[in-house]
This record gives C-alpha cells, structure tokens and sequence, in this order.
C-alpha cells in the first residue's frame, strides 16, 4: 500500500489519513516515514495537518472465531462510524485486513442515504492469486467498492468486475 501512496499525487491527496489496525505496530510507523520522506522531499510542510495517524478496532483478526467476531465488528462499525464523520474522505484506498471493512461499509451506508459520498477502491494483495481474500469477497459481493483491483489475471477472470492492474509493488 505505501508504494502505492509513494506514485501518487500528494498535492492530489491531502490531506491524508491513514488508519491502521489497534494491534498493527508497523503501518502507521511506516506511514510516518512516507510523510516524513515526503517533507523531505518539498523542504517544507504543505500544511499543518498534511497527514493524521489513527488507529481502529479489527472487525476479526487472524483466527478469530466467526461467532466471536459478531460482537467485535459491532465494536469496530462504531469506531469507524466515528472515524468517518470525523475525516469525511473523499477516497478510501484500502487493502484488505479487517480494518477496511467497517470503514468501507459505513461510507457505503452514507453513500446510499446520500449523506457523503466517499469513492473507496480496494486493492487485492499480491498474495491472492486464486481467489479473494474475505474483505476483497465482502466487498465485490456486496458491490461496496467503486472499483477492486486485482493483481492477477486468473483473478480477474474469476471475478469480472474486479480490474486487473498488473503487479503493483
């Protein structure tokens, strides 16, 4: 993902804000290095408020049993419904992990009462080369991704509406 953040344009995007998992100890490190890389790279700061770091409950982690994870989306739908009003983005970039999921389907639900309107796109990882991850399932299923992209042509073939974009690393 964060190779993918470094090829856009920043001036494009901004401000921006990444979220990561409240167990994940490495995203948002390395997020910070990208802006850091980034103000670097300008010499100066576009803005006070360039990027913001926040972290979000997991609807599942790894191996989480289905049933226990009724009661932590629930959890998860609340933060994120929390975190949505609070940024307001107009893209949500995304790449699996349970964290999107909540943000993803609260800024559909917005969508569809037409309160905001949020373009999410979802990349699928590399690692996925016969079939959707659960969050890529969940979201080309429920058509809540405006678009999914696919780094493997088999995948593209199996799901129709996905994109396939090629290796993106």
């Amino acid at each position: 993902m964060l190779n993918l953040l470094a090829v856009l344009q920043k001036d494009r995007f901004n401000p921006r804000s990444y979220v990561a998992a409240a167990t994940d100890n490495m995203s948002l490190q390395k997020a910070q290095l990208l802006e850091n890389s980034l103000i670097a790279e300008n010499g100066t700061r576009v803005g006070d408020n360039t990027a913001q770091f926040m972290k979000i409950y997991r609807s599942r982690e790894v191996g989480q049993s289905y049933i226990t994870s009724v009661w932590t989306t629930l959890i998860a739908l609340a933060h994120a419904l929390w975190l949505m009003i609070k940024i307001r983005p107009e893209v949500i970039l995304c790449n699996g992990p349970g964290t999107c999921i909540p943000l993803c389907a609260i800024a559909f639900v917005f969508k569809v009462l037409g309160i905001r309107w949020s373009s999410i796109f979802y990349i699928e990882s590399i690692a996925r080369v016969r079939r959707l991850s659960l969050s890529g399932l969940l979201l080309y299923k429920l058509r809540m991704a405006d678009q999914l992209f696919v780094q493997w042509p088999k995948l593209q073939q199996q799901y129709p509406r996905a994109t396939y974009v090629g290796r993106l690393m």
